[in-house]
């Protein structure tokens, strides 16, 4: 590689990082709640705003809400979809745990944009 090359990649790189932290910066956790439904009805809204854990159906699930942004962190069914499943901050987003017919969204959070339909 050419001394030309190595510079324009460092270029690149630095102007995708640049690009990449001013969008963190500007984009915040949503300041949404996270919905919980159980067998299709709605038991609980909860802030992403303030960090809590909650006891879900009566213990069979754990939800954690920190730092913005809700995780199940624990379950007693065997399969841990829903355990495993990242954390969820943004409008639409959401972790599912069949087994127990859980189902935790986040609404009027942030826009994901990724799956956003256009009209």
């Amino acid at each position: 590689m050419k001394k030309g090359d190595i510079i324009l990649i460092l270029l690149i790189l630095l102007v995708a990082g640049s690009a990449f932290g001013i969008y963190r910066a500007f984009t915040g956790s949503g300041g949404g709640e996270a919905v919980v439904y159980v067998d299709g009805e709605e038991e609980g809204r909860y802030s992403l705003n303030e960090d809590q854990t909650i006891e879900i159906n009566g213990g069979t699930n754990t939800l954690v809400i920190e730092n913005g942004s809700a995780s199940m962190e624990k379950a007693d069914c065997p399969d841990q979809v829903c355990v495993r499943h990242s954390a969820i901050s943004r409008n639409g987003e959401s972790i599912i745990c069949l087994p127990h017919e859980v189902v935790v969204s986040i609404e009027d959070g942030e826009s994901s944009g990724a799956d956003a339909v256009v009209q």
